[in-house]
């Protein structure tokens, strides 16, 4: 900072004057060499150090019915497995929910590449509804062993319009945390992310 002029270059101390790229300017390969490659970013953090034509290739690529349909079967796979481990178990295991919400939006980030906002709000709320089918699908699991009916015949059977008011009979304040958690991995890990040596790299491809 020239505190007459404002800021200019370390390399001809004059503010830059020229048009495309500078003439002065060497690749530091060695600074390259040490960018961090390890700490991931998103969201605003990467629209901030890119181009817009590398923005536009990387929204180009990106996918909502692929990271829905992703998000939705893996949701389904994840909640199934949870009303299994809850019904084997005879107990809630509630990190589980955290699992389904991470699992959710990992598929998502994979299948869909987003980058925009709304993959995060959906892996947020196909998590929660994941969750929401394991509860179901554990009490509809205790009444077939109680009932000692077969657990497909029971899906036939069952009086749907009478699962909420179970499942809020049964709920705990804990549910919600692990709900809100679930949610929270599911926004988190549903955009795709980036260290500085990968937008680097992109930058640099174009």
């Amino acid at each position: 900072m020239d505190l007459k002029v404002g800021l200019v270059c370390k390399l001809t101390g004059r503010i830059a004057d020229f048009e495309g790229e500078c003439e002065s300017f060497k690749l530091d390969e060695v600074a390259v060499a040490k960018m961090d490659d390890d700490i991931e970013m998103e969201g605003s953090e990467i629209t901030a150090q890119i181009s817009n034509e590398t923005l536009e290739k990387l929204k180009s690529e990106q996918s909502l019915p692929a990271a829905i349909f992703a998000g939705m079967c893996i949701g389904i796979l994840a909640a199934m497995a949870w009303a299994a481990i809850t019904v084997a178990t005879n107990m809630k295991i509630g990190l589980v929910a955290i699992a389904i919400g991470a699992a959710v939006g990992l598929g998502m980030r994979f299948f869909g590449k987003g980058i925009d906002p709304v993959y995060g709000v959906c892996g947020a709320i196909i998590a929660i509804i994941s969750c929401v089918l394991g509860d179901a699908l554990s009490i509809i699991g205790f009444i077939a062993n109680e009932a000692q009916l077969n657990y497909f015949e029971t899906l036939f059977r069952f009086d749907y319009s009478q699962i909420f008011s179970i499942m809020s009979e049964i709920a705990s304040p804990m549910d919600l945390i692990f709900y809100a958690i679930a949610a929270y991995e599911g926004y988190k890990f549903s955009f795709r992310q980036f260290t500085k040596k990968d937008l680097y790299e992109l930058e640099n491809e174009q």
